[in-house]
Order: C-alpha cells, then sequence, then structure tokens
C-alpha cells in the first residue's frame, strides 16, 4: 500500500500532500500537539471526504480530521506515529449560500469564521461566535465553541440549523439535515452527536448556521468591581436593567491586563497612569435599534453613575470607551500571556455565582503552594467561564518541572470539578491534552454509552487521535 499515491488517484494529486513536501504546519498545532502524518488529504467535495474515508477504512489508516487547526488541546494534529492521515478541510471553504430573511448561511466546513462574517456583512448580518483566533466552521461546531459574547447569542450549538456529517463506516455514511429548521422535532436530533464531539464521531462537511444581525449601535465600559463577591450581584443588576442589550460581561486580572499593555504598547492604559485595577469587568451593550430610539451610551452611563452613588456601591471605578479600544484590551491578553513565559492553561467553568469563590480558592492553592508562579486569568463571568491561566515566567529561578506542572493540574482540576462540581474544559473540547482528565472525571457509565456511539459511528475506530469509552 502507497497511501499517497492511492489517494493521489482517488482525489487528485494537488489535494494530498506527502511528508516531502513539507507538512508542518498541519502537524504542529498552535498551542499543544506536534506529530508527524501520514500524509495530508486536502478534499474539495463531499465526495472526495467520502473516497477518502473509504480508503482508510478498507486499509485501516487512521484519520486526524482538522480545520484551521486553531484548537488548544491537540484534537486536530497527529501523534508521533507517522501512520494518521490528516484529513485538511482547507480546501472545503464554500459560503454556498445566505438567506438574509431566514438569517441563515450554508456554509462549507472549511470555512473561516473572518471569511463568513466578511461575506455576511453584505447583508448587515454576522455569526456572533466572538473568538481570539479564527477557527473553521467545521471546528468551532467540532469543539462547540462559545466565546466572548454567549451571554448575549449563546454557542455554536445555539445557533446551529443543520449538518452534513460523513461516518468513518465502510461505506463513508452521509448523515445529512440541511433543511435550516428552527423547529423540528419529527425525530432524533442526530446533528447534535457531532456538537462537542472533537470529530471523533464523524466529519463535518457543512453545515447551516442561524446568523445575526449587526448590531447599529454599542455602548462599552470598564468597570470595576468592589470586591469578587460583587461581581455576580452587579451581573444581575445589568441583566434586570439592560435587558436583552447586555452582550458581553468579561472579567480581566490585573496581571492579565498588564500582560496585554507589555505585548502591545498601542493599548493605551485606560486607567491613566496609575496601578491597574486588581480585576475589571468588560461590560457592552449592543442593539440593532439606533441611537435615536435609545442611546445605549447614555443609558449605560447612567447605569454607572448610579451604581458610583448607591449607599453600598458595587464598583469603584467605571469608565465609557471606544468598543474597539477596549477589547483591545481583551482580544491582546492571550499573545501577552505567551510572552511571559510557559503557559499551564486551564479552560475551567462553574455556576456563575461561583466564580467568585473558585477564583479565591484557586488563588490561595497556587500563592501557598507555587508562590513563584503567575496567574493570569481572564473569562467569561457572564456564562461561569475562566481562563485561569498560569505563567512559569522565564525569570522564575526555578527550572520548568514537568512533575510539578502534573500535580499542579490534578489539584487545580480537582477543585474545579470535585469541590466545586464544575467543568474541566468550558469551551475547548476533549483532545489528546486532556483525555486523561476526561477518564479521571467522567463515569464510568457516560464512557461506555460514548463508546458505543463511538463504535457505531467509526466500528474500526479509525477517526480522530482520542477515543471515547
Amino acid at each position: 500500500m502507497n497511501a499517497v499515491s492511492d489517494l493521489q488517484r482517488l482525489i487528485g494529486a494537488d489535494a494530498v500532500l506527502a511528508p516531502a513536501d513539507g507538512l508542518e504546519r498541519y502537524e504542529r498545532g498552535y498551542r499543544y500537539g506536534t506529530g508527524r502524518a501520514l500524509a495530508v488529504a486536502r478534499p474539495a467535495t463531499t465526495a472526495d471526504v467520502r473516497a477518502v474515508v473509504r480508503y482508510c477504512y478498507t486499509h485501516d489508516v487512521r484519520i486526524v480530521p482538522q480545520g484551521a487547526n486553531t484548537g488548544l488541546v491537540a484534537a486536530g494534529t497527529p501523534d508521533p506515529s507517522g501512520d494518521q492521515l490528516i484529513l485538511s478541510l482547507e480546501r472545503l471553504r464554500a459560503i454556498e449560500a445566505v438567506n438574509a430573511g431566514d438569517r441563515t448561511a450554508r456554509v462549507q466546513a472549511g470555512t473561516r469564521l473572518s471569511a463568513l462574517n466578511q461575506h455576511l456583512a453584505a447583508n448587515q448580518l454576522f455569526f456572533p461566535i466572538d473568538l481570539g483566533a479564527d477557527p473553521s466552521i467545521g471546528g468551532m461546531i467540532a469543539s462547540n465553541t462559545g466565546g466572548s459574547r454567549l451571554l448575549r447569542y449563546g454557542d455554536v450549538q445555539r445557533n446551529l440549523l443543520g449538518l452534513e456529517v460523513v461516518l468513518a463506516d465502510a461505506d463513508a455514511t452521509v448523515l445529512s439535515d440541511m433543511k435550516a429548521l428552527r423547529k423540528d422535532n419529527s425525530g432524533i436530533d442526530l446533528k447534535q452527536l457531532s456538537v462537542g464531539s472533537g470529530g471523533t464521531f464523524g466529519i463535518i462537511t457543512a453545515a447551516q448556521l442561524e446568523v445575526h444581525r449587526l448590531p447599529a449601535q454599542t455602548a462599552t465600559a470598564l468597570l470595576v468591581p468592589a470586591c469578587q463577591a460583587a461581581i455576580p450581584q452587579l451581573l444581575s443588576r445589568l441583566e434586570a436593567e439592560a435587558g436583552e442589550f447586555l452582550a458581553a460581561f468579561e472579567g480581566m486580572s490585573a496581571n492579565a491586563v498588564e500582560a496585554a499593555f507589555l505585548h502591545n504598547p498601542r493599548i493605551r492604559n485606560p486607567f491613566g497612569q496609575g496601578a491597574v485595577p486588581a480585576y475589571t469587568v468588560l461590560v457592552e451593550l449592543a442593539s440593532v435599534l439606533g441611537p435615536d430610539r435609545i442611546d445605549l451610551s447614555e443609558f449605560l452611563g447612567e447605569r454607572l453613575g448610579a451604581y458610583l452613588e448607591a449607599e453600598d456601591p458595587l464598583i469603584t471605578d467605571g469608565l465609557l470607551g471606544r468598543s474597539e479600544d477596549l477589547w483591545a484590551i481583551r482580544h491582546s491578553i492571550s499573545d501577552g500571556v505567551k510572552s511571559l513565559g510557559r503557559i499551564i492553561a486551564f479552560d475551567i467553568s462553574v455556576q456563575r455565582t461561583q466564580l467568585p469563590a473558585l477564583r479565591a480558592e484557586l488563588l490561595r492553592l497556587v500563592s501557598e503552594t507555587w508562590p513563584f508562579l503567575r496567574v493570569c486569568d481572564f473569562g467569561h463571568c457572564g456564562d461561569g467561564g475562566d481562563h485561569f491561566n498560569i505563567v512559569w515566567p522565564a525569570d522564575a529561578g526555578t527550572a520548568y518541572d514537568s512533575g510539578a506542572v502534573e500535580a499542579l493540574r490534578e489539584r487545580v482540576y480537582d477543585t474545579v470539578v470535585k469541590q466545586f462540581h464544575g467543568s474541566f474544559s468550558a469551551e475547548h473540547g476533549v483532545g489528546p491534552y486532556n483525555a486523561g482528565f476526561y477518564e479521571r472525571y467522567t463515569s464510568t457509565e457516560e464512557r461506555a454509552f460514548a463508546g458505543k456511539l463511538k463504535r457505531l459511528c467509526d466500528p474500526k475506530g479509525i477517526l480522530g487521535n482520542i477515543q471515547f469509552g
């Protein structure tokens, strides 16, 4: 068997890359995951995908589906064996139809989020999953991404109306429900099997998405909460007073904000030359109504004044700012934190009212046990998610210790899952990077049922680089 030449005959010579062609950009993940691939197949149609799957099924070749390769759990990169075929969806990038009246978009799975939104803007529409990366739509579905505006628009699952998936069985069966119906209770909603599955149940080739009207105006502010315990109260007040206008409620620690400033010197410190507050909340209101109907900046300014002047104030400072300036801080954090040293990343979530208590417990744990580590966390206070990033500083004076890091991971995840009944993977999914924690925290019954589904969709277990069950 010569997989490269065989696959080239099936889907075209330019559609299959051999190791000699240089595969590094496919073999290395954004943060984790580095391996060696047997080859890279780049199908341009669903029929091509099926041809590749049938070949791999017949010859027992393992497949790793890959979108834009921006994931953070190594689900889209091969292992070191050199035996896995990367099935890249980068050529499946057509935006097949946009229906402005229905507010739907039919797209192929390799379509980038940025390309989709650029296309939708002509109709004053957008797909409202706000992320720091530029992922493919298929990858977003496979990991069920949420992002910064989940509070207003929901996650990918909430905005998914249809899906086309190729199973890894002998015939490369296609499951397709692309009717784009918002209401359809005529049977089991099979598309949900692929949401958040990490691509292990099937290869997503196309999707029908619900898209939304672009806001006619936004109002953005930074708030300094009086204390951590005041954050859930502040959120509840804003939800009650701003209602459906509340689009984002994001938290940023001082270490995270300072890292953003260091990384991107073009960002102006909105608090002047003084110290960065210990914790800051970024609030955004948005509406498709113009300021002639309701002026959101005026409304938000009034709310900030009321919160500051209250007898028991929820905030100690608050300022309005240009949306692009304030969001630039939030979007510069990830790269800023990376520049400080080696990241020990956690993507965690709890009930949102429990987030302040969780942060306090984790900060205590780190400071007491590993005092030289630096916590640079930021996240989604509006939905209970936190990117609890810890940096092993380059100038720590203590050499990076993988054993200590593993012990730290177990302590943090045990606190999140066992003490606070939260999730060890809020929105990044389950890949090789955290497969061990899936085994650790998922019940035997759940894993057994997931294994049955896996064997039904992928009888030989050739799809994906993790195995549920």
